[in-house]
C-alpha cells in the first residue's frame, strides 16, 4: 500500500514538473515574466517599505556620486598647484618625487577600495592618472632651474605617460578614463609647440580615438575628439598663445590645411564604420555637423587669410573630398543626415572656388548652373533636404546677383533657364525622390515666370518689349507641347495677361506711336490665334463649342 502510494505521488510530482515546464516555455514565448502577482491586504507597499523614498533620491544621489567626483577634482586640482609651485632652494627632482609617491598611494587606495566603493575608486584612478601626468611635466616646466633641459625628452616622457594612462584606461573600459588620457595627449602636443609633430600627433590622437569609439561604442567620446583636434590646430595657427607665445597668425608650412581634411575624414569614418544596427540618432548627427563645421570654418579662415593666391585650389580639393564622404555614406547604408550634411559643405566649397576664380557678375552664371549639379545630386541621393536647402540658395544667389551687378545683364537670363531645367528634372525624377508635393517644382517654375519678363524688361528696348514677351509665352506653348505638362501653358497665359496690363498701363503712353501700333496688332493677332486654338482643342476633347457670355 505504501509502495502504491509512493508510486502515485511519485507520478503526480513527475506530472507537476513536466506540466511547469511547458507553462515556463509557453510564458517564455509569450514573453511573460512568470512572476506570480499576489494582494497583501495588510503588507506595506514597496513605496513604503523602501527606507529611501523618491524626493530623497536626488539628495543621495548628490551627496554619493556628485560629492566624490567633485571632491576628487578638488583634491587633484589642489595637489597639481603644489607640484606646479616654483620652490626655491628645493631640488629639482623633489616635487615630481613628491607627485610620484602621491599618485602611487592614490593608486593604492583605489585597489583598495575597488570591491567595496568602487566609483570611489574609478574617480581615484583618474585623479591618479592626472597627477601621474603633472609629476612628469614638473621635471621640464614650472621651474627656474628644470630637472630636464631638453624639450623633446620631455614630451617623450609624457607621451610614455599618455601611453601608459591609455592601457590602464583599456584594461578597465572606462570613457571616463580614457578621456582624460585622451585630453592629456592633446596638451602634450600643444606643449611640443611644433607644427609638422603637431599635425601628426593630431591625426594619430583622433584614429585612436575613432578607433576606441568602435572597439567600445562610445559615441560621445568622438565628439571630445572633435573638439580637441580642432581646438589644437586652431592654437597652433594663432602661435600657441596658450604656451605664452605672441598672438599672430601663423602661414608656415602652407600644406597644414590639408590636415584639417584629413582630419574630418578619420572623424567620418568613426561614424561610418560604426555597427550594422545602430540608427542616425541625435548624438552621431551632432558629431556628423560638428566636424562639418569644426572643419569648413576653420579650413575656410585659415585659406581665406593665409593662402589667398590658392583660394580655389583649396577649396577645390575640400568641395572633392566632402562630396566624396558623402557619395560614400549614401552607397553604404544610405544616410540621410550624413549624407546631407557632407554634401552640402562640399557644394559650399565649390562654391567659394567659383566665386574667387572668377570676377564680378561672370561669377553668377557657374552658381546658377551649379545649382543643376546639386540637384542632379540630390536626385541620386533621394535627398529632399537637399532640394529644399538647393532652392532657397539659388533664390539667395538671384537677389545677390541683382544687388551686387548694378544693372541686369543676360546673366539674369541663366537664371531663369536654370529654373526651367530644375522644374523639369525634378518633375522627370519625382518617383526618385518622392515627392509628395508640387511646391519645389511650382517654386522654380515661378522663379522663370519672374525672371524671363523681368530681365527683357532691362534688356530689350520699351519699342520690342511686347513682342520679346509674346515670344516668351509661345516658347511656353512650345515647351507644353513637347513636354506633354499643362503648367507650362498656365505660364504662357499668364505672360499673355502681363503683357496686356503693361502694353494698357505703360505701353500705351511710353511708346512710339509706329511700335505702339505694331504692338497692339501682334498681341491681337497673338491672343485671337490663342483662343482659337483652345477652342479647336476643346472641340476635339468632345466638349462642344462653349458659349462665353
Amino acid at each position: 500500500m505504501n509502495d502504491a502510494s509512493e508510486d502515485f505521488s511519485g507520478n503526480i510530482s513527475h506530472y507537476l514538473k513536466q506540466l511547469e515546464q511547458r507553462i515556463q516555455r509557453i510564458e517564455q514565448h509569450l514573453g511573460l515574466s512568470g512572476e506570480i502577482e499576489t494582494e497583501a491586504l495588510d503588507e506595506p507597499t514597496a513605496s513604503e517599505s523602501q527606507p529611501v523614498v523618491e524626493e530623497d533620491a536626488l539628495e543621495y544621489r548628490i551627496g554619493q556620486f556628485w560629492m566624490a567626483k567633485i571632491g576628487i577634482v578638488v583634491l587633484a586640482l589642489g595637489i597639481v598647484f603644489l607640484l606646479t609651485f616654483p620652490y626655491k632652494d628645493v631640488a629639482p627632482f623633489l616635487p615630481s618625487l613628491f607627485g610620484y609617491l602621491i599618485a602611487g598611494a592614490i593608486f593604492v587606495l583605489a585597489r583598495y577600495l575597488h570591491d567595496s566603493f568602487s566609483y570611489i575608486s574609478r574617480y581615484l584612478v583618474g585623479g591618479g592618472l592626472v597627477l601621474f601626468y603633472f609629476s612628469t611635466l614638473r621635471l621640464y616646466f614650472f621651474s627656474a632651474e628644470p630637472l630636464l633641459n631638453n624639450l623633446t625628452i620631455e614630451i617623450a616622457l609624457l607621451l610614455l605617460v599618455v601611453a601608459v594612462n591609455l592601457v590602464v584606461s583599456w584594461r578597465r573600459q572606462s570613457v571616463y578614463l580614457t578621456a582624460i588620457s585622451l585630453t592629456l595627449g592633446y596638451i602634450t602636443v600643444i606643449l611640443s609647440n611644433q607644427a609638422i609633430f603637431t599635425f601628426l600627433m593630431i591625426a594619430i590622437l583622433s584614429t585612436l580615438t575613432v578607433y576606441l569609439k568602435l572597439k567600445f561604442r562610445w559615441d560621445n567620446l568622438i565628439f571630445l575628439g572633435i573638439i580637441l583636434s580642432y581646438f589644437t590646430h586652431l592654437n597652433w595657427f594663432m602661435n600657441n598663445p596658450l604656451l605664452g607665445n605672441e598672438l599672430q597668425l601663423l602661414s608656415s608650412p602652407s600644406w597644414h590645411a590639408y590636415f584639417l581634411l584629413l582630419y574630418a575624414v578619420i572623424f567620418a569614418a568613426g561614424n561610418y564604420f560604426r555597427e550594422k544596427d545602430k540608427p542616425e540618432d541625435d548624438l552621431l548627427i551632432a558629431n556628423t555637423v560638428l566636424n562639418c563645421l569644426g572643419c569648413f570654418v576653420l579650413y575656410f579662415f585659415i585659406t581665406l587669410i593665409k593662402m589667398k593666391a590658392d583660394l580655389p585650389v583649396y577649396h577645390l580639393i575640400a568641395s572633392v573630398v566632402f562630396v566624396a564622404v558623402a557619395i560614400a555614406f549614401w552607397i553604404k547604408e544610405r544616410s540621410k543626415y550624413s549624407t546631407f550634411a557632407y554634401s552640402i559643405i562640399g557644394f559650399i566649397a565649390l562654391s567659394v572656388a567659383i566665386i574667387d576664380a572668377f570676377d564680378i557678375p561672370d561669377f553668377f552664371i557657374l552658381l546658377s548652373w551649379q545649382s543643376l549639379l546639386v540637384i542632379s545630386t540630390a536626385i541620386w541621393f533621394r535627398s529632399k533636404i537637399i532640394v529644399v536647402a538647393n532652392f532657397y540658395i539659388y533664390l539667395i544667389v538671384f537677389i545677390v546677383y541683382l544687388l551686387m551687378a548694378g544693372k541686369v545683364s543676360t546673366i539674369s537670363l541663366s537664371f531663369g533657364i536654370v529654373a526651367l531645367l530644375s522644374a523639369r528634372i525634378m518633375n522627370w525624377q519625382k518617383e526618385r525622390l518622392n515627392l509628395r508635393t508640387e511646391l519645389m517644382r511650382n517654386s522654380y517654375l515661378a522663379s522663370a515666370f519672374f525672371i524671363f519678363p523681368y530681365t527683357l524688361y532691362h534688356l530689350v528696348p520699351r519699342a520690342y518689349l511686347v513682342l520679346s514677351w509674346v515670344g516668351v509665352a509661345l516658347f511656353y506653348y512650345l515647351l507644353s507641347l513637347l513636354l506633354k505638362n499643362k503648367k507650362y501653358r498656365w505660364m504662357a497665359l499668364s505672360t499673355l495677361l502681363l503683357t496686356v496690363l503693361y502694353i494698357f498701363i505703360i505701353g500705351i503712353i511710353s511708346m512710339e506711336p509706329v511700335y505702339r501700333i505694331i504692338s497692339f496688332l501682334v498681341l491681337g493677332v497673338a491672343l485671337l490665334v490663342i483662343s482659337w486654338l483652345y477652342g479647336k482643342t476643346r472641340m476635339k476633347k468632345g466638349h462642344g463649342e462653349a458659349n462665353e457670355i
